[in-house]
């Protein structure tokens, strides 16, 4: 006990450094709150919930990663994801297996008790994406904040929008370039993503059991890996889940050795084998996997990433709750 709560104690230390004086990068700035909350300190409060998260359940910072990821993919980084209703964004079939909404409630039900009406949903989930990436043993850096809460939400864009698991190279570099992120981009937050991240067998029973109705497995996988995810995911157990990193030493910390299983033909998803061999990506998948400044060029991209879309100044809203719009909340307690 005495320990988790040292380690709460430095990580909040940390992110109130990280969090000081305020650094303009275009329409979104570092330490954006700094001084609207009196003297609290906006970022320590969420990487105090998230941190908590993570003693609890470590799988979760994934979850924060790839929520963050959704967001900003589908009408950029609005809290658009966070939206409840029968046609929302959490409805669209690639958004069936997020995670990490209940935490952004927790972090937001925190920082309204202190200064309500203030910080928007959007940066909840930048900031405890942020702090999920330094709790994965990913690095830290300094996450830009002054977004504002979208007001639609729709399922019908995220499922077209979203990339899905059987998504060619060319075709995901051309998705992510329609956001202004280059191929490095993609390259570099697929991996961070899938690094700590897990699958549902149902992704790749086709490619390990029967590739291309071949009965065989896909022939670009190392044996070794086909057999060890063939023990987990028997042709019926689609349920199941395995780790989208095949190092058994790092499954739940965010490095560059899903570069170098890539390079071994140890890829677990389509997407990810094929990034090691397009003649593109490749390229970049032996640098990172070579690269000892991985953590500071994926928080890099962690940073573009956050910048995309996002609605600044008097556009949108900052809710008063993260799963509805301001005038939802407003009619539910006049009624």
């Amino acid at each position: 006990m005495k320990k988790g709560t040292a380690a709460v104690g430095f990580i909040l230390g940390l992110l109130l450094f990280l969090s000081g004086d305020p650094i303009c990068h275009g329409a979104l700035q570092v330490g954006f709150y700094r001084g609207k909350c009196g003297f609290a300190d906006v970022e320590a409060i969420v990487g105090g919930v998230v941190s908590a998260q993570f003693f609890t359940d470590p799988s979760l910072l994934a979850s924060l990663i790839r929520l963050h990821f959704h967001d900003c993919f589908v009408n950029g980084c609005d809290g658009s994801i966070l939206l409840d209703g029968p046609d929302s964004e959490k409805t669209a079939s690639p958004n069936q297996s997020v995670r990490g909404y209940e935490i952004i409630d927790q972090a937001k039900d925190a920082v309204e008790k202190i200064c309500p009406g203030v910080v928007s949903c959007a940066d909840l989930i930048a900031i405890a994406a942020r702090d999920a990436v330094f709790l994965s043993g990913g690095g830290i850096y300094r996450v830009q904040t002054g977004r504002r809460d979208g007001l639609v939400s729709s399922a019908d864009i995220a499922n077209v929008t979203l990339p899905g698991p059987s998504i060619t190279v060319p075709q995901a570099i051309a998705a992510f370039a329609d956001k202004g992120l280059t191929a490095v981009d993609m390259v570099l937050l697929l991996g961070g993503a899938h690094s700590v991240g897990v699958a549902h067998c149902s992704f790749l029973s086709e490619r390990i059991h029967n590739f291309k109705g071949s009965g065989k497995p896909d022939p670009s996988m190392d044996q070794f890996t086909v057999n060890t995810l063939r023990s987990r995911c028997p042709i019926n157990a689609i349920e199941n889940t395995v780790n989208l990193d095949q190092n058994p030493f790092s499954p739940l910390v965010l490095d560059n050795s899903y570069y170098q299983n890539i390079l071994l033909r140890r890829g677990v998803l389509q997407i990810d084998q094929e990034l090691g061999m397009n003649r593109f990506t490749r390229p970049i998948i032996a640098n990172l996997a070579n690269s000892v400044d991985f953590p500071a060029r994926f928080g890099a991209a962690m940073v573009r990433l956050g910048a995309v879309g996002v609605l600044t100044g008097t556009q949108g809203e900052i809710r008063s709750s993260c799963r509805v719009v301001n005038k939802a909340v407003n009619k539910d307690k006049s009624g």
